[in-house]
């Protein structure tokens, strides 16, 4: 197993991205990592329609992001995927007041590698004995991993599954493991399973008592204000909310 080394790569990564956000960019962005195709896909229809802005995009987990605007990131817009984290920004000040809004929605799944063997189909399944190891976001940082929590609390099947899971540092990193078959089962959302159909299967959808909500805002340190409302505006639009809905994102 190699997750020492996928931790300290990522960490390596997400320091390299937040000491140096967007140097000579017009407008930076950062997203939660599962908006990663949709926004690169919006983003590119953004500045095909306003050439003269060019935007920095910056993915990362929503808790990560948000640490990083507290430490003074040069960022404008957060888009975060979870309320949780938002709320947090707004309380510290981070975000501009009024601004909030929520643009699409998700689904949280559960996953197991393409050629698993095991009989998965629904959350008590995992307490199986041949279940070992779960990918699951680190939840004080990552909204899919607080979900998973919350959903498993509620199935009371965290005490008995918590020595099996595998924290990760973002979603995305549950669908590598997963795809890879480091794990035997993983939660991310149903937009990141879409994304590897014949690495990973979807065996469930997991239930929640709080619809999966992405609220996006202009931050309040941001040096390009009219820009971070006019690309906010833009993620309402019904041509970007196409984009979402191909990348498998539901309305807001």
């Amino acid at each position: 197993m190699q997750f020492t080394r996928f931790k300290r790569l990522a960490a390596g990564a997400a320091l390299t991205v937040a000491a140096g956000l967007a140097p000579g960019a017009d407008l930076t962005v950062s997203a939660a990592s599962s908006l990663s195709q949709a926004f690169r896909e919006i983003v590119q229809a953004y500045e095909a329609r306003h050439p003269e802005v060019k935007i920095a995009l910056n993915f990362g987990a929503s808790g990560a992001l948000l640490q990083q605007l507290a430490k003074g990131a040069p960022v404008d817009v957060l888009a975060s995927a979870d309320q949780e984290t938002m709320d947090l920004a707004q309380q510290q000040g981070l975000v501009a007041p009024g601004e909030r809004r929520d643009f699409v929605g998700n689904r949280l799944v559960l996953i197991v590698p393409g050629d698993s063997k095991l009989s998965i189909g629904q959350l008590q399944d995992l307490a199986q004995p041949g279940v070992r190891r779960i990918a699951v976001g680190n939840p004080a940082s990552v909204p899919a991993g607080r979900y998973a929590r919350e959903a498993l609390q509620a199935a009371r099947l965290w005490p008995v599954l918590q020595a099996r899971v595998i924290h990760t540092q973002n979603v995305r990193q549950s669908l590598d493991y997963v795809a890879r078959g480091e794990v035997d089962a993983g939660f991310v959302y149903a937009t990141d399973a879409a994304l590897m159909p014949e690495q990973v299967r979807l065996v469930a959808q997991v239930p929640l008592d709080t619809p999966i909500r992405y609220p996006v805002a202009r931050t309040a340190g941001s040096l390009h204000g009219e820009q971070a409302r006019r690309f906010i505006d833009f993620l309402a639009l019904p041509g970007a909310q196409a984009v979402f809905a191909r990348h498998g994102f539901l309305p807001p």
